[in-house]
């Protein structure tokens, strides 16, 4: 028997609105020199809220681009990113491949 199709969750407009506000917060801190304007924990908690959600997302058929398009990071930040999270769960690139190449994504 499958299990029911959860009904999806409607946008929150005002945390959409709050994130939003504080991703163009640290960005202008990042922008004007001030790398230490959040803490490594508060930097951590995002990142990892953010993936879970994401994931959340995907998993569910609600697949999108994770990012707004090319201009919006670069591509050494990408590397960076996926480097420091493929060592913080202990994955390698390796193993990235082949779940790319089992799930088509």
């Amino acid at each position: 028997m499958s299990s029911p199709e959860r009904a999806p969750t409607p946008v929150d407009p005002t945390l959409s609105d709050r994130v939003i506000a504080i991703a163009r917060e640290v960005e202008a801190a990042q922008m004007s020199g001030q790398l230490a304007a959040i803490s490594p924990q508060a930097l951590q908690a995002m990142l990892s809220s953010l993936s879970k959600l994401y994931g959340a997302n995907v998993e569910a058929g609600n697949s999108y681009p994770v990012l707004a398009g090319p201009q919006s990071v670069s591509g050494t930040d990408v590397l960076i990113l996926c480097g420091a999270m493929l060592k913080a769960a202990d994955l390698q690139v390796f193993e990235l491949g082949m779940w790319q190449s089992w799930t088509g994504r």
